[in-house]
């Protein structure tokens, strides 16, 4: 009988990119995916310890699994990502001592020597064990990102012989971070920033195109920095995007997350000029105060951030700017966050990713400061801002109304079909054709803040 795996993904497209490529070795191994995990053998979990309300639905959703392990001890728990670490955190054994596995961010290694029976006298891992294991594979093998295009491309293979397989991917181009923000935990968690070798990259896109891939979102945790560890500085972002826009058969290319200190001309030349690039720039403010931008040590002001802004739409008309906000940053006064909601007002930007701050251990805000912000005082801020962007980005997307938008259509959702714009507003449309996979006309007949709807009017 085939054996089954279930994978739970939280947190950013970098962790989805991530388990994509478990489930990919998983399936080169005989695997078959399942969406329940009590009929698994191999259960892991992608966790996410950015904010603490991910940190907590990942260890609630582990001790939900332990039952099914004390059922079946030869059922194998993993756990994957920024939890985990890249450095060994002894702690999780003893607080979770039914975990069999522990595998660093973007390395199913540990999980694979287990499977293959690295451990076959061991009754257990151990987290010394899981990272020397993970040095191993970096140091005698090309590394988990030369690694990753075959697997990929079998998972890819394997979702297309039932029928699903996705029309968009992301492909991580740069892992690990090093721009110290106080209140980020990823470059604690997944290293210094290495960049993939450009080739790799474009070989890779190259491969999901030909497996019916159309549209690709290009990944770092400062994806401007790309290239930035080569020697020379060469190639940069703009000529990844340049080479990636001349794969066959891909339609769309987006890229994500920019940072206000690295997006620059170049970048923004290279989006103008190449068709497959959206009109869609994610750069994040986090604060529109300048006292609290310095104390999150973001680099930039709020001047410098609405000149961004202004750069990026006489560069790309129409553009779709989004960006992150965090409320209740350590000192936060109320008349700051008033220059933060002033600022959102003023910018009228197309998505905010709104969160209340919450300390992480080991970061700099974490240490030298204190979370002083009442949660109700946090609490009032969100609810704020989620109102204003509802006000705003309504009011953007009623524009659209009457007007003929390009949808590249994903799948069908609840009896219609749903896809996205160039500028990634999602668009849903009722017709008895099969749509998915096409890029097409869509008139827009309603518009909310969050969605709008149309009629197919033709293949594009």
């Amino acid at each position: 009988m085939t054996k089954k795996y279930f994978i739970w993904t939280i947190g950013c497209q970098m962790n989805e990119a991530d388990s994509g490529r478990v489930a990919a070795e998983l399936d080169r191994r005989g695997y078959t995916p399942t969406a329940e995990p009590k009929d698994a053998e191999v259960i892991v979990l992608n966790t996410c310890v950015v904010r603490q309300s991910a940190e907590d639905r990942t260890v609630g959703r582990l001790w939900s699994i332990k039952p099914l392990k004390d059922r079946d001890p030869s059922r194998v728990i993993a756990l994957m990502g920024c939890m985990v670490g890249i450095q060994p955190n002894h702690s999780l054994n003893e607080r979770f001592p039914f975990v069999d596995v522990f595998m660093p961010p973007s390395d199913p290694g540990p999980l694979l020597a287990f499977l293959d029976g690295h451990d076959v006298e061991a009754e257990a891992r151990t987290l010394d064990e899981d990272f020397t294991w993970a040095r191993h594979c970096q140091q005698d093998m090309p590394g988990p990102e030369a690694a990753a295009t075959p697997g990929i491309l079998q998972s890819i293979r394997h979702l297309s012989l039932q029928g699903v397989a996705p029309i968009a991917a992301n492909v991580p181009v740069v892992y690990g971070c090093s721009h110290a923000c106080t209140f980020c935990i990823i470059p604690l968690r997944r290293g210094a920033e290495r960049s993939r070798p450009l080739r790799e990259i474009v070989d890779e896109v190259q491969g999901l195109a030909n497996q019916g891939v159309r549209e690709v979102t290009l990944l770092g945790q400062i994806v401007d920095r790309y290239g930035k560890d080569f020697p020379g500085q060469r190639p940069d972002l703009a000529d990844l995007l340049r080479a990636v826009s001349d794969v066959r058969d891909l339609w769309r290319i987006r890229f994500l997350t920019s940072h206000p200190n690295y997006m620059n001309t170049r970048i923004l030349s290279a989006v103008a000029d190449l068709p497959k690039v959206c009109e869609q720039i994610e750069v994040p403010v986090q604060a529109g105060s300048d006292v609290v931008l310095r104390r999150m040590r973001r680099g930039y002001s709020q001047e410098d951030y609405r000149k961004l802004v202004k750069q990026i739409r006489e560069w790309i008309p129409g553009a779709a700017i989004h960006t992150d906000v965090i409320v209740g940053f350590p000192g936060e006064t109320n008349e700051q966050f008033l220059e933060t909601y002033d600022l959102l007002a003023e910018l009228r930007l197309d998505k905010a990713h709104l969160a209340m701050y919450s300390p992480r251990p080991g970061t700099y805000s974490a240490r030298r400061m204190s979370d002083d912000i009442q949660p109700e005082v946090k609490k009032q801020r969100w609810e704020a801002l989620d109102r204003l962007q509802a006000e705003v980005v309504g009011n953007i997307n009623r524009q659209l109304v009457g007007k003929t938008v390009e949808v590249l259509v994903e799948d069908l959702h609840k009896g219609k079909w749903r896809g996205r714009t160039r500028t990634n507003k999602l668009v849903f449309f009722q017709d008895q054709g099969d749509w998915r996979g096409r890029l097409c006309s869509v008139q827009i007949t309603w518009a909310g803040p969050w969605s709008m709807i149309g009629r197919v009017l033709m293949d594009r």
